[in-house]
């Protein structure tokens, strides 16, 4: 199930654009093996909120595009469907019979202004930025070197079959 809140007013979100996201959410958690009922918070922010939020949480006083709030503990350079494909939770990873795999803040705001810079469209820009926070929640990361290149590489083969290009 994918959550979706709207708190900021600058970006007009429409049924189209919501239903575009979960599409992402969703074919990205299939394409990582994630074969269990989950559930994603998906909530809409301005600059400001995802400012403040960086700040409360991650002692970084700026804004940023995206942030993502895994609920699952992954062994070090372990993903998912590495650590979980045999489906052992603790019952505390579970809303009732939904794997709670955490929550994705994106800042529309951000997400517009970086697409006028990279010249593109701004859906190719926020569903990039979705994409890159679930992968996030699956236990990716792009810290050192060699995990960025493996979860680049993971961006864009999810993007390309999405037909989602630069």
């Amino acid at each position: 199930m994918i959550y979706v809140d709207d708190r900021q007013t600058k970006i007009n979100v429409d049924k189209e654009l919501i239903d575009q996201l979960t599409y992402v959410i969703e074919f990205a958690l299939k394409e990582e093996e994630v074969s269990v009922k989950c559930e994603v918070s998906l909530l809409f922010v301005d600059n400001d909120e995802i400012k403040e939020i960086n700040n409360e949480t991650r002692n970084i006083d700026k804004e940023t595009d995206v942030l993502s709030f895994p609920m699952l503990e992954y062994s070090e350079n372990k993903v998912f469907k590495e650590q979980y494909k045999d489906h052992e939770f603790l019952p505390s990873d579970l809303d009732g019979e939904e794997l709670v795999l955490g929550d994705i803040v994106l800042s529309l705001e951000k997400a517009l202004e970086q697409s006028k810079e990279y010249n593109h469209s701004f859906e190719r820009e926020a569903s990039y930025l979705v994409v890159h926070s679930v992968l996030h929640l699956l236990g990716y990361d792009h810290m050192k070197d060699d995990e960025k290149i493996i979860m680049r590489k993971r961006e864009e083969e999810i993007l390309g079959k999405l037909n989602i290009l630069r």
